[in-house]
């Protein structure tokens, strides 16, 4: 009894260290995000950039309550396995751009007037695509048990082709609502000159989908069909 009680255990203890380490990441990615926002800014009397790390945290909160069934998962997202080069090379880059290069454009667009006054309408749409990218990446983690923060293949978890909510309408929901993150960013934040970043960061993320399907392909049984099922990766009837 006590062998087979120990690997549960083992596993138990694993779990908890991944959820540590994801929780860990979310706080020090807030920190990194409020300080590159308003060091650029150089001022904390911003309400739209509080409303950027509020709406944020609203749907961190929502997703976590709607995971805490899951905590396997919660866990892969914290300590996820080896990740292949190229995906080192593209999410490297697109968490600079996201991160770190956006919120700093848009600081430093608040404090030099760099686009001027912007119509509240604007920064309302902002919210509107932010938000619904938010939303759509988080319907996509609730149910994808297999949602990892990298491009991996996960025998040991007995990884299958989720077909569940938005994988029925395209192949890579997550990321389409991380490009409409991406884009809804400067609009709520009213700055022009961040949807330069934005815009890499959006690249960045539809070239992820060409590799992920490539891997995929040929490690995963039924990715294939899958394909021919839902033929458009980010837009449906598009692309």
């Amino acid at each position: 009894m006590t062998a087979e009680r120990a690997p549960q255990a083992h596993t138990r203890r694993g779990v908890r260290r991944g959820v540590a380490a994801r929780a860990a990441q979310i706080g020090a990615m807030f920190v990194l995000i409020g300080v590159v926002l308003f060091g650029g800014a150089g001022r904390l009397d911003w309400s739209w950039g509080w409303a950027y790390l509020a709406i944020y945290l609203a749907s961190t909160l929502a997703n976590a309550w709607l995971l805490r069934r899951n905590p396997e998962l919660v866990a892969e997202r914290g300590q996820p396995g080896a990740m292949p080069g190229w995906d080192k090379a593209l999410g490297g880059l697109w968490s600079l751009a996201q991160f770190l290069l956006l919120p700093l454009v848009a600081g430093l667009d608040v404090r030099l007037g760099w686009t001027g006054q912007v119509d509240v309408g604007w920064h309302l749409a902002g919210v509107a695509v932010f938000a619904a990218g938010l939303g759509l990446f988080g319907w996509a983690m609730v149910v994808n048990a297999y949602f990892s923060t990298v491009a991996r293949a996960q025998p040991e978890r007995g990884q299958t082709v989720c077909r569940e909510g938005p994988y029925r309408i395209v192949r890579h929901p997550g990321y389409a609502g991380a490009i409409l993150q991406s884009i809804g960013s400067p609009l709520l934040l009213g700055s022009a000159w961040a949807l330069l970043p934005a815009l890499v960061a959006a690249a960045l993320m539809a070239a992820r989908t060409a590799f992920e399907d490539r891997m995929l392909r040929s490690v995963l049984t039924g990715y294939d069909d899958y394909t021919r099922e839902v033929p458009r990766r980010l837009v449906p009837g598009v692309w």
